[in-house]
């Protein structure tokens, strides 16, 4: 079954078998996460998209596909139009495209592990009112017909040591024991997987990137857990490590777990559980609370040790970094190399240190209009070279033990036009703007997204994604509560401790993308005469700005100086880790840039 034709050929023929008029495949796993194994890309293979969100609806003689704007074209690239339409979400949800397309007596089946229950509730109303049914399957009719769908990983677990976590896994387990009894609960499930990773101070590798296993887990109230992780994964360390506090079981034997709390009061999150979970616990009677799960804002704020490690991690990765972007600015202008070929060297620098253990995600290299693809993913067939006068846009990462990175910088290949050179000008101005903002506590991401927003605004230009998300302490790229967005977790307030990047960009379709991201920390700043706490950000990330791509005579004093500033932080903290030519280019490019005369 070869061709995207076939398996949706194939799916329908299941369908029909089991009674079913439609189906739903998101991007999703039993834990809800954002990057997923490769046994649950089902999306991909089903349609040939490769982007980290996305959905999709087969009726018996339609289908759909839908992304958000940060896949309007790569969509296109990817998915054949003559057997999906695609839907933009910003223009129609999923389930109201649903309620538009069934009919009296359908029913539209959907896999109860891969939502949330507030999503199948939903679901299920607006089927309702055309007549039509929600079934949960059981068992994914995508799987049935996926021959060589990959086994989940059988990779082992690791310890994450005291001195990075910064906290022990039974001080953790007991301040969680310590909230169930505030709130007068028996016990929570914790079901996401950096959650689980978190919580109990362990690291895996079962998921692309993220340093997670697949595991959920139960805690009482008694400060006791259930972890449940396939036995395969537990070396005699980590055994050790989780001490008597802890009971292991099969990861295949949580469903049946849940059983055990019939009756009991129970806290569950409806972000982060999927419906599958809260429908076994109706089952046994469970008296159910919806909470959100105690480790997610605990893990957000980091701890000094986390602090100070990535603060670590970031001076090591920028001076890798730095010497790629000096390679770069010699390479690429020869016209040899292309997007898989500077990703790869890229890497080279990172993996010249020991202390790497992964990338944080797969490197976006995105060369001419390929940037505009803003989660654009390098492939055999997309990679295109690295041409003069041409924009390339990296975002990348590193993991590292004490500190997950995430930076993006986009040069200039020859000479910029002055499009592209106020473009990238807005855009630093809109990255330095939120970079300088100070706020009293209780500000939310989502009331300093549009300082980074304000000067492409004004030239009735935008971007179409969010400007800064949550980050992890060797954890996942990606981590909430926190956004710095207009959508999506803007209502949850900024706290010190927290990590955010800062990422306003600008993408031209079919000709250039723009973006630059650093990564923040989230702190309590004292001012003279304040009448209120008030927040600021201190800056994490150092490498140089392309400042080939600077109008000077765009930028404020006050934009100058910071520029120069930050520059001038780039050159101590990532100068004493280069040398040679890397740090006479590196001395070049954090020279001070000045207003034009």
């Amino acid at each position: 079954m070869s061709t995207y034709e076939a398996r949706l050929s194939a799916l329908r023929d299941k369908l029909k078998t089991e009674g079913l008029d439609g189906f739903i495949i998101p991007i999703s796993d039993e834990h809800m996460s954002e990057y997923v194994g490769s046994y649950a890309q089902r999306l991909e293979w089903l349609t040939g998209f490769k982007g980290s969100a996305g959905s999709a609806v087969v009726m018996l003689d339609k289908a759909a596909i839908f992304t958000d704007g940060r896949y309007t074209i790569q969509v296109r690239d990817q998915v054949d139009g003559q057997f999906y339409d695609y839907i933009g979400t910003y223009d129609q949800s999923m389930l109201d495209w649903l309620k538009e397309n069934t009919g009296q007596g359908q029913k539209i089946g959907y896999d109860a592990w891969l939502h949330t229950d507030d999503w199948a509730k939903d679901l299920a109303r607006k089927l309702k009112f055309k007549g039509a049914e929600a079934v949960a399957t059981g068992s994914n009719p995508i799987d049935a017909i996926w021959g060589d769908q990959p086994a989940h990983s059988p990779e082992q677990l690791t310890v994450h040591p005291l001195e990075y976590a910064g906290k022990s896994a039974e001080d953790k387990r007991d301040e969680v024991a310590g909230w169930l009894k505030s709130e007068g609960l028996d016990a929570t499930v914790v079901n996401a997987l950096d959650s689980v990773a978190w919580l109990f101070n362990i690291r895996g590798k079962d998921i692309t990137h993220t340093p997670v296993s697949l595991a959920h887990a139960i805690v009482h109230s008694d400060g006791h857990a259930d972890l449940f992780v396939s036995p395969e994964k537990l070396t005699d360390d980590v055994r050790a490590h989780l001490g008597n506090q802890v009971s292991l079981h099969e990861y295949d034997a949580f469903e049946a777990e849940l059983e055990m709390l019939k009756g009991k009061k129970v806290g569950v999150d409806p972000e982060r559980a999927a419906a599958a979970i809260f429908e076994r616990l109706r089952a046994v009677e469970a008296k159910i609370t919806r909470r959100r799960d105690p480790t997610v804002l605990a893990k957000a704020i980091k701890n000094e040790a986390e602090t100070s490690g990535h603060r670590a991690a970031q001076a090591r990765d920028g001076a890798a970094l730095s010497r790629f972007l000096h390679w770069f600015s010699v390479a690429a202008p020869g016209g040899s190399h292309d997007e898989l070929s500077v990703a790869a060297k890229l890497q080279e620098f990172r993996e010249e240190s020991p202390a790497l253990k992964d990338l944080s995600f797969d490197t976006i290299s995105g060369a001419s209009s390929n940037g505009a693809l803003c989660h654009y993913k390098v492939s055999e067939e997309t990679n295109k070279p690295i041409t003069m006068n041409s924009m390339y846009l990296v975002d990348s990462g590193g993991q590292y033990l004490d500190g997950t990175t995430d930076v993006t910088r986009t040069m200039i290949v020859g000479e910029p036009t002055g499009e592209m050179r106020r473009r990238f000008t807005q855009v630093l101005k809109g990255h330095i703007a939120l970079d300088r903002a100070v706020f009293p506590k209780g500000t939310t991401g989502g009331q300093l997204d549009a300082l980074a927003r304000q000067y492409l605004w004004a030239d009735g230009v935008d971007y179409a994604h969010g400007t800064g998300h949550g980050v992890g302490s060797y954890l996942a790229v990606h981590e909430g509560p926190q956004r710095i967005a207009s959508f999506g977790g803007m209502s949850e307030p900024l706290r010190p401790g927290m990590i955010c990047s800062n990422e306003p960009g600008y993408y031209k379709a079919n000709e250039y993308g723009i973006r630059i991201e650093n990564l923040v920390l989230v702190e309590s700043r004292s001012i003279e005469g304040a009448e209120q706490e008030m927040m600021g950000f201190e800056t994490l990330t150092f490498a140089p700005i392309d400042r080939n791509l600077v109008d000077a005579s765009m930028l404020s004093d006050t934009e100058l100086a910071w520029l120069n500033d930050y520059h001038a932080k780039v050159m101590k903290i990532v100068g004493p880790r280069l040398e040679g030519d890397a740090r006479e280019w590196l001395e070049a490019a954090c020279a001070p840039v000045t207003q034009p005369e």
